[in-house]
């Protein structure tokens, strides 16, 4: 857990250009759920749905996961995704932090078991669990813009 934080529930979101993972975590029991799939289009979600989220869960942090390369240059999606970080920023004013999400969607996979069509049936809610978690537990993980 992020040391000399106070007690905060934050969000996740595992970008995608199709759909965008959701996941919701707080810090006194470091623990994360995942939530659901917005749909996205060409990256642009609704954001009446992500404005809903923010006023059920009132996050005081908002964490994107960062498609990093393994050895931990940056990918080519890292932009657009950076791109959706400051777009969350600017329209809702909360923090926004960049997390290292490298093999996020594999755990995600592994956890969620053998599906058959991870299209009918995605990951991305889990790995945006994924992501939450190992910035609860792994501060480190947390990418400066």
């Amino acid at each position: 857990m992020p040391e000399s934080t106070p007690h905060q529930t934050a969000l996740s979101f595992d970008f995608g250009l199709k759909q965008i993972g959701t996941a919701v975590g707080q810090t006194l029991t470091a623990s994360a759920r995942p939530l659901g799939v917005l749909k996205a289009r060409d990256g642009i979600p609704n954001w009446d749905d992500i404005q809903a989220l923010i006023k059920d869960w009132r996050p005081a942090l908002l964490l994107v996961g960062l498609p990093l390369n393994m050895d931990g240059t940056e990918s080519e999606f890292c932009a657009r995704t950076r791109k959706f970080a400051r777009r969350l920023h600017g329209r809702f004013g909360l923090p926004v932090k960049m997390v290292d999400e490298r093999l996020s969607t594999r755990e995600a996979k592994d956890r969620g078991g053998y599906r058959e069509s991870f299209r009918d049936d995605p990951v991305d809610n889990l790995a945006a669990q994924v992501i939450l978690e190992s910035w609860l537990h792994e501060p480190g993980g947390v990418v400066e813009p």
